[in-house]
């Protein structure tokens, strides 16, 4: 016995010599391998990359050229310093039309500095001489303009979205200039976004991100939309949307940010470094396209690019598997000799202890490490029975403990959930729906949808013989947060209505605005609430046929089956942290007329297929669309309007529209 453990142990330790033999010449040739990878990679990364640049920079810098062109031509300045001059006009358009024809998306714009009217011919819209719409320099949409004419260059290439074209383009904007070097205008072209990314950014290679970034990293191009910076072009929108150094990790922005810089010295160069973006270890490759102050970006992925030509790696691998299964055969015969055949019988004799037969003999005793597993097994076997049966009892005292949690939580959700519901029947306590049934009838309208089983909207009514007041609120806040404040809102528009009367909106609105910022402490956790709350008041004079209007960012829109006109409010709501100017506004109470007061829930709610507010023009056109119903019927064409624009997308926020219409 002593003689084959010794033998055993012997053989034992060659097959181990051996396993360590293996271990560094596998090590050695994988690191030869992965060499070899990382070194093909890098050339193609470099290669890739300098196809994207050539791909990319033919065709954007004849649209640039053609964009230039059109802006310096003298038919376009003649006119722009002339434009009520027909024959001019006429020449503009006619020669426009014609560069139109040239650009890649039949398509271009001019944008004039002295009215601020924008022009735009192409995609599926008629030709037009007029402006399309004009310029706002208060509105974000429109920020690209003014950004690019305070702009040092003469041109910029911006990706944004035109909400009233409602087109998202690769913008070429170049400046118009007099001779005397004065602004005039802003023209050029664009080509679609989508259509951009499919022909010049999306890659038919696996492991291969193309991207194209400016000189601060803002992402211009890439074949996710979302990653896009909007307007980071015009220098309007630096700090929003997406970053190259914001997608790498913390360790590697300093030197994606040195390669960028270094790269711009070197136009037509590649740049190649290591980093890690969204979390996943690529190669960049970077190039410089001066013309267009455009950077190229490759991401490759070394794990999925096929960097590698298989023709000839195909043959070394499969001599290397079948080397590697020699060994293996050989490696299996001497464990199966020395370690399984003696495992085996150890474990016939533990499935033997398994099933409660502890009289069946353990293999007999060996001099070796497969004896002292034998003698260990036995004294584990005798620890498990002990152990288990002490687990088993735990286990039952703790399923015991679990259960009255669970049935202590399930009893507290209960309550929670209940005073929620009774909260609800409190808020719609305070809702004057038997009032204006009572007295307006079919005369009035209310769509009254809280996010929350509780929320932050209610409206009220007044009435007094011939006059009454309608006023919807929108307190901040949604849930139970939201409903407090409702309660206190709702008391202090009573207090200023019995103060000031139903006939000055705009008092009421100031006199509930004292009242609020009076029940609220001025103690730092108050200062840090929100307790703002947007109120649009309706008074209405039956006698006089008259209606007066004041709001707290609140609007009073009205239309009479044509047009859709409003009153707006205020720009800031009560209990604001600076305290806002209210005046009352006039309108007279037509037959046909509908009048609609609405929180901004039913505006901001999201949906179509980019998930955009419902927005301000959808809203006139539901109006417009259904101004004639009766209201009843128009509150449910509402709701129904809402609900197929919102599709899957949350509700965002309480939303509250009240209608009244007096024939």
């Amino acid at each position: 016995m002593a003689a084959f453990g010794l033998r055993g142990k012997s053989l034992l330790a060659l097959v181990l010599a051996c396993l360590l033999a293996l271990v560094p010449a596998g090590l050695i040739g994988w690191s030869v391998l992965n060499g070899i990878h990382e070194h093909f990679g890098e050339a193609y990364a470099r290669n890739a990359t300098l196809l994207s640049r050539e791909k990319i920079s033919a065709p954007i810098s004849r649209e640039l050229a053609l964009s230039l062109r059109f802006a310096n031509s003298a038919v376009t300045r003649q006119w722009l310093l002339d434009p009520d001059d027909p024959t001019k006009a006429d020449l503009f358009f006619r020669e426009a039309e014609l560069y139109r024809a040239d650009f890649r998306d039949h398509a271009y714009f001019i944008g004039r500095l002295d009215s601020l009217g924008y022009y735009f011919n192409g995609g599926d819209q008629p030709p037009s001489t007029e402006p399309r719409y004009i310029l706002n320099p208060e509105s974000d949409a429109d920020s690209w303009f003014f950004s690019t004419l305070r702009n040092t260059n003469n041109y910029n290439i911006n990706v944004d979205t035109n909400p009233e074209l409602d087109t998202t383009k690769v913008w070429l904007n170049m400046v118009v200039k007099d001779d005397d070097g004065s602004v005039l205008a802003l023209a050029g072209s664009g080509l679609d976004l989508s259509t951009f990314i499919r022909d010049f950014i999306t890659s038919d290679d696996p492991g291969v991100t193309p991207m194209i970034i400016d000189a601060d990293g803002a992402i211009q191009a890439h074949s996710d939309r979302s990653l896009i910076a909007l307007n980071s072009g015009a220098d309007a929108n630096k700090d929003s949307g997406a970053n190259l150094l914001s997608l790498v990790s913390e360790r590697d922005r300093a030197a994606v940010a040195a390669a960028i810089a270094e790269v711009a010295t070197d136009p037509g160069g590649v740049r190649t470094l290591p980093a890690e973006l969204q979390g996943t270890t690529e190669l960049l490759a970077l190039t410089f396209i001066p013309e267009l102050n455009w950077y190229v970006v490759n991401a490759i992925d070394l794990t999925t690019a096929e960097v590698i030509d298989s023709t000839w790696l195909t043959p070394l691998l499969i001599g290397l598997a079948a080397l590697l299964i020699l060994l293996v055969l050989i490696f299996a015969v001497a464990i199966e000799r020395l370690l399984l055949g003696p495992l085996r019988q150890l474990k016939r004799g533990a499935q033997a202890m398994a099933a409660g037969n502890y009289d069946v003999a353990m293999p007999a005793g060996r001099d070796d490490e497969i004896g002292e597993l034998s003698d260990a097994f036995g004294i584990m076997a005798a620890k498990v029975r002990s152990h288990t049966q002490e687990l088993e009892q735990r286990v039952q005292e703790r399923t015991c403990d679990l259960e009255q949690v669970n049935q202590q939580m399930h009893a507290a959700r209960k309550k929670i959930e209940d005073s929620i519901d009774y909260a609800s029947l409190i808020q719609r306590s305070i809702l004057p729906n038997r009032e204006l049934v009572n007295a307006l009838g079919e005369h009035h309208a209310v769509l009254w949808r809280p996010r929350d089983v509780v929320g932050g909207d209610f409206y009220i009514f007044r009435n007094e013989q011939s006059h009454c007041l309608f006023g919807v609120v929108d307190c901040a806040g949604h849930g139970v947060p939201g409903a407090l404040m409702t309660m206190l809102a709702h008391a202090a528009l009573d207090q200023a209505i019995n103060d000031c009367g139903m006939h000055d909106p705009a008092a009421i609105l100031r006199r509930t605005d004292q009242i609020v910022r009076h029940m609220l402490s001025d103690s730092p956790e108050t200062k840090s609430v929100a307790t703002n709350m947007d109120v649009g008041l309706a008074y209405v004079d039956l006698e006089q046929r008259q209606v007066t209007f004041a709001g707290a960012k609140i609007a009073l829109y009205h239309c009479d089956g044509g047009t859709v006109s409003h009153l707006p409010g205020a720009r800031r709501a009560l209990g604001d942290k600076r305290q806002g100017d209210y005046h009352n506004q006039q309108i007279a109470l037509q037959p046909g007329r509908t009048f609609y007061l609405c929180t901004d829930g039913f505006l901001d709610q999201a949906g179509g297929e980019r998930g955009f507010g419902f927005g301000n023009s959808r809203f006139a056109d539901m109006l417009r669309r259904h101004a004639s119903l009766p209201l009843n019927e128009q509150s449910a064409a509402f709701s129904d309007t809402l609900a197929a624009y919102q599709g899957d997308y949350p509700q965002r926020d309480d939303i509250t529209m009240l209608c009244f219409r007096f024939d």
